[in-house]
Parts: C-alpha cells; structure tokens; sequence
C-alpha cells in the first residue's frame, strides 16, 4: 500500500508544494517538530512516538513531501537573480540556507541555491520517498521528526550536546541510502557527472550531502561548496566539481531542470516498484 501512497504524494505535493496561504492559517505539520522542546522528546520516546502516530493520522502523508516546495523556494531566487536584482536574490536564499548570505556576490548567491538543491532532493524528495517506501506513513513522519531534530539541535551549543550528537547521527544514519541514491538519480538525469561524483562526494564534511552536490557539479559542469561565512566566520572548505566557479541565475535554472528529471526518474522507480511488488 505504501508504494502507491507514495506515487500520489509525489502527483499532489510537486505542482502546489505547500501553498503560502495554508502555511499562513496552519504552518506545516513538521512545525509540529520544531515546536517541541529536544528535552521533551529525549525524556518522553513512548509518548513521542504515540504522538508522532496520532499526528501522521491527522495531517496525512503529502505534507512530508517536498518537491514542489522546494522548487518553488530555489526558483525564487533565480529569478531576481536573472532580472539583476541582486539584493532581492540574497533574501530570498537566505531563506533556504544557513550561511551568511549579506555580502554574496551573484556566483556565491546561484552557488548557495545549487547546493541547497542538490541537498534538499535528498533531505526533502528522495529520503522521505524512500522512508514512505520502507516504513509507511510511520516511516515518513519518524523520517521527518528525526530530521527536523537534526536541524533544530544537531549543531547546537555545549547544553545540547548529548542531544544535538544524537540527532545528528541518527540523521546521518537514515540519509545514507537515500543521499546516494540521490546522487546516482541526478548524473542518471543528466547522463553524465559520474567522474565527479566518485571524486568529490566523500569532500563535503557531511557524510551524505556531498553525493548530491558533487553529482549535481558534474552533471552541470559547476563548482559547488568552496569557503563559506556562517556567524561572520569564513571557513575553508574544499572545493567540489571542477567547473565554472562564475555562476548565475541561468544556472540555476539549469538546476532546477536537472533536478525535476530526477524527481521524474525518482517517481518512475516508486511506480516499478509498485508494480513489481503488486
């Protein structure tokens, strides 16, 4: 049953993505994450797990998805950038990243929304498909709390430690399969990237997010990553791809046609697999 649950979250999430106008009234059901303190779920896993259960029931499956949303957020970036309106493009991909994005330059602004991208296929398309596929909607939404808990406290102050170390494994853990296979479905669009991939993925200082972007680097012929300000702090960090470094809003675009191939080949997969499963 979950394969074609699978198959019709993708249909209904990628044209409408999360419209701003639910967002507004409701929020998105994986606030329901963020709003709760990381305390509370290390100390109450019983009663998480009942409540990410009775939550799943409610709120359903299409909001784990994230297809559309994430092309929406990407694609409203390349367009201010595309029409020169350079600070319009920073705002909008400060919305989708954490680094500093005030001072980025037209290539670092296209560079952070690439990355964002090639990151997000798996955090947002590929590992929450997969975890649908293997798990049901329990899957998904454990997927998504885990995932979330990653984001709020994985890197958190010395208080969070403990808790920040474990949501940021566990988060490691369950993209493993999916980071690669995100990888893999983006040079399979391309029909190309496979050097680069092999070459660069193990660059990134994440064990998963540098599969994605070194296949989306070699697909595009781009180089991704490179140094890096967060909190007024520049950081070296390798370069991944061998490309152009001179990025722009077409990229982008370039980017986001890329990345709606692999979302195709990536519901193609779930269908055979229904099929395949009966």
């Amino acid at each position: 049953m979950a394969e074609p649950v699978a198959l019709l979250a993708m249909a209904m999430e990628a044209p409408i993505g999360w419209p701003d106008a639910v967002q507004r009234r409701i929020g998105h059901p994986v606030g329901l994450f963020a709003a709760i303190d990381g305390c509370a779920i290390g100390c109450c896993g019983p009663a998480w797990i009942l409540l990410v259960d009775a939550w799943w029931r409610a709120a359903g499956w299409m909001p784990g998805m994230a297809a559309g949303s994430l092309h929406r957020h990407v694609r409203a970036v390349a367009v201010p950038l595309s029409g020169g309106d350079l600070d319009q493009a920073r705002r909008a991909v400060g919305m989708i990243v954490g680094r500093d994005t005030a001072q980025l330059d037209r290539a670092g602004v296209a560079r952070a929304a690439i990355e964002s991208l090639a990151e997000s296929f798996c955090d947002g398309v590929a590992a929450p498909l997969f975890w649908l596929l293997v798990g049901g909607l329990p899957g998904l939404w454990a997927y998504k709390a885990i995932n979330t808990a990653d984001s709020l406290i994985g890197h958190k102050e010395q208080r969070w430690r403990a808790f920040g170390w474990a949501a940021a494994r566990l988060d490691d853990g369950l993209n493993l399969i999916p980071a690669r296979l995100a990888g893999l479905l983006l040079c399979l669009a391309a029909g190309r990237g496979w050097r680069i991939l092999w070459r660069d993925a193990r660059r990134h200082a994440s064990p998963n997010a540098g599969w994605p972007e070194a296949a989306m680097a070699g697909a595009l012929n781009l180089s991704l990553a490179g140094p890096i300000t967060y909190d007024g702090i520049r950081h070296e960090k390798d370069w991944i791809g061998s490309g152009r470094r001179d990025l722009d809003g077409q990229d982008i675009e370039r980017a986001l046609r890329l990345y709606r191939r692999a979302c195709l080949l990536l519901a193609a997969m779930a269908g055979g697999s229904a099929w395949a499963w009966g």
